[in-house]
């Protein structure tokens, strides 16, 4: 049997416009770790949509070779089928579902008379999760487990399909370090057992840790593949390879000029669940920023993040809500999302594609979408030559990649969405932006530009708040850290003083002190 179990030859795909990709060749060897990567656009998720099938032969030219066998696949189920499964970067899971219906969705388990047979159900689900240390019940629903555990999830339902090539999209972009390395550690488990995978991430980190090989691609063509057997690549060489050119620094060098001038505060804020209202989500946090400050919130997944960010940007989230808000030393009472906006508060979610934007709208109309009064008469009729003028500037002043300003966003890479999110919340002038993961799932050059757009920022006294699951990336960019855990806030460093380390000893040391003495 050949070694070779997946080769790609000669792959173009077009779209109006753009051709995505162009001549890529990709080969992957029997039982290894292939990382996949590449800048946002340069074709990654595209290629793998032809390998699966979910872009049908016929609508791209070249050839899938799969255990020596030319296919054609016009379908996902066809592809599944001989032993490809592909586990996406947004989940395919239904909230309301068990985990057990979820993984077998489309691929019932049934007794002769074609009826489901819930106790087989049951128990090959349960199987399947012990394969990727899931304890749960397979009778739990979806949404009652966190988003890392849904990643598990997806990576269960592949393995119940007999899979012998698995593809990972961005599998740890939602992942703190502990889990990603439990996941990458899965997946070298995986290898033992004959399983080939196709990992697709921007963390090279973990390209290092994990790959046996790894290929680059650039603007839709193959650039290099090189080969990691003893688990030690030089990042930078990968990094020259994206994004065509040396990047010396991974973050913009800016002074650090932190005025006395308090823009946000916060004072005893607590939140409940908003369907459990017995839960507490956030306990009793107080924070503040400065302007011209970056302030990070570091924190393990379920720390109370999110649910502070959302709660505070005009009670977006939850229920039975305290505190106090201060916008430029004033106390707000911000009703609504809107009411936010108008006192100069912004937040740019994590979850850009369900939250953040309307996908099946243009860039144009996405950009504008936050102010619309900006460019609207008094009788509220929008003057569309404003707002495509608008909108140009801001995809020329971030460097999005696309055809035209009136491509539907849901048609652009993850990192270009990510810059047309910034853009929407850049146009409506907020002088607090709160930045929730703004880096997840974007490779390192569009990173690079994002964070320059939040130096600008805080350059004319603004003032950002940064969420991060990243260590590394508060650690380079905020002037001040807090850190949360289960809901409180545990310990505040400067920049001056704090290390990754420290960071993880507040997190660690503050589990078994009760809330009254953390608050």
């Amino acid at each position: 049997m050949s070694d070779i179990i997946l080769e790609m030859r000669n792959i173009v795909k077009e779209y109006p416009g753009v051709k995505a990709l162009n001549d890529v060749n990709f080969k992957v060897k029997r039982g290894e770790i292939h990382a996949l990567v590449g800048e946002n656009g340069a074709g990654k998720s595209t290629l793998m949509n032809v390998l699966s099938g979910t872009i049908p032969y016929g609508q791209y030219t070249g050839d899938i070779i799969y255990n020596g066998k030319v296919c054609k696949f016009n379908s996902i189920k066809e592809s599944e089928k001989i032993g490809i499964a592909v586990v996406h970067q947004e989940l395919a899971l239904i909230p309301e579902l068990t985990i057990a219906e979820n993984m077998f969705m489309g691929n019932e388990r049934k007794n002769k008379f074609g009826v489901i047979d819930w106790n087989r159900t049951f128990k090959d689900a349960t199987d399947s999760m012990r394969k990727v240390g899931l304890k749960e019940s397979s009778q739990v629903l979806v949404k009652d487990i966190g988003t890392g555990k849904q990643q598990l999830v997806e990576i269960a339902k592949a393995l119940s399909k007999h899979c012998k090539l698995l593809v990972l999209d961005e599998p740890t972009s939602s992942l703190n370090e502990e889990d990603s390395k439990m996941l990458l550690d899965m997946i070298l488990e995986f290898k033992k057992e004959g399983i080939s995978s196709i990992i697709i991430t921007h963390k090279l980190n973990e390209v290092a840790y994990c790959a046996d090989e790894i290929t680059v691609l650039r603007d839709g063509q193959t650039i290099e593949t090189m080969e990691n057997p003893n688990h030690d690549i030089d990042e930078d060489r990968i990094i020259r390879g994206m994004v065509g050119r040396e990047l010396t620094d991974r973050y913009p060098a800016r002074e650090h000029n932190v005025k006395d001038e308090v823009l946000f505060e916060a004072k005893d804020w607590t939140v409940y669940h908003p369907v459990y209202t017995e839960k507490c989500m956030v306990h009793n946090v107080s924070f503040h920023v400065r302007k011209g400050e970056i302030v990070g919130f570091s924190g393990l997944q379920g720390a109370g993040r999110t649910e502070l960010a959302m709660s505070l940007f005009g009670r977006s989230y939850g229920s039975h809500i305290s505190g106090k808000e201060y916008i430029k030393g004033e106390e707000v009472h911000l009703k609504n999302e809107a009411d936010a906006i108008r006192h100069g508060l912004a937040y740019a979610t994590e979850d850009r594609k369900t939250n953040g934007l309307i996908l099946s709208q243009s860039i144009a109309k996405n950009t504008t979408l936050a102010c619309m009064k900006k460019i609207s008469n008094s009788h509220g009729i929008v003057n569309e030559a404003e707002e495509i003028q608008q909108a140009q500037a801001f995809v020329d002043a971030m460097h999005t990649k696309t055809p035209s300003i009136q491509q539907n966003v849901g048609n652009l890479s993850g990192g270009n969405q990510q810059k047309v999110l910034l853009a929407k919340w850049m146009f409506a002038e907020p002088d607090i932006l709160i930045l929730d993961e703004p880096t997840r799932g974007i490779d390192v050059g569009a990173k690079y530009e994002i964070y320059q757009i939040m130096n600008d920022m805080v350059a004319q006294g603004k003032a950002v708040i940064m969420i991060s699951s990243e260590l590394p990336e508060l650690l380079g960019m905020c002037d001040r850290i807090y850190v949360m855990n289960e809901g409180m806030k545990v310990a505040e460093f400067n920049r001056e003083e704090v290390t990754q380390e420290k960071i993880m000893s507040a997190i660690l040391s503050s589990k078994d002190q009760p809330k009254e003495e953390l608050a």
